[in-house]
């Protein structure tokens, strides 16, 4: 391991040393591939984002893949309903790892104004892992590029080895998660357990 000095006076010399984990974690998080996929009015605020006023392409995100296999990034913009959810869950399912979520918006983060409606997902954390929230109602395309920025520090920080590295290093973790079905009054099952819990109260 060189020392932060001596690797600072190297590279004013031109001459930079790094480890193959830095290399590949700086390479995967400056080429995140959002899917094109919107669900309600936050996603005015992702196509905003991209735009040249904001320009999300400073940060290699300016790819958005059309299909799920050649994306590695969701960003569930909007509100999620209950119709809609088996079919987000089945596109989070095609796309390969790694991957991330971020769930953009009050709707996607916890239902929203629509928390009380008996047809919208009280959260999209109930069935996918979820990396980073964006609170807001819309978020401003600043906060989908803060949110972006956050991903990839997260990213730059992962190990490639050990027991905290990321779920697609290792082998037990699961890739898919079921797709919850149509059932007679709500979705079956109500939330994915490998996910999320409901709280615990105590009274």
């Amino acid at each position: 391991m060189i020392e932060e000095g001596l690797k600072n006076e190297m590279q004013k010399q031109g001459v930079y040393v790094t480890s193959l984990q830095e290399l590949y974690n700086w390479g995967r998080a400056n080429s995140v591939w959002p899917l094109t996929f919107g669900l309600a009015c936050c996603a005015i605020e992702m196509i905003a984002a991209s735009m040249s006023r904001f320009d999300i392409s400073r940060f290699g995100a300016e790819v958005f893949r059309p299909s799920p296999r050649q994306a590695d990034l969701m960003i569930v913009a909007g509100t999620v309903t209950k119709k809609m959810a088996p079919m987000v869950v089945r596109l989070y399912n095609q796309m390969p790892e790694p991957k991330y979520v971020i769930a953009m918006g009050a709707c996607a983060i916890s239902g929203g104004p629509f928390k009380q409606g008996y047809n919208v997902l009280k959260g999209v954390d109930r069935y996918i892992p979820v990396d980073v929230v964006i609170p807001g109602c819309p978020p401003r395309p600043e906060a989908l590029l803060h949110a972006l920025i956050t991903l990839q520090e997260k990213i730059l920080n992962q190990k490639l080895t050990g027991p905290d590295r990321p779920r697609h290093l290792q082998p037990d973790a699961p890739s898919e998660f079921p797709v919850p079905e149509y059932g007679k009054h709500d979705l079956e099952p109500p939330n994915n357990p490998q996910i999320w819990q409901p709280p615990v109260i105590k009274r």
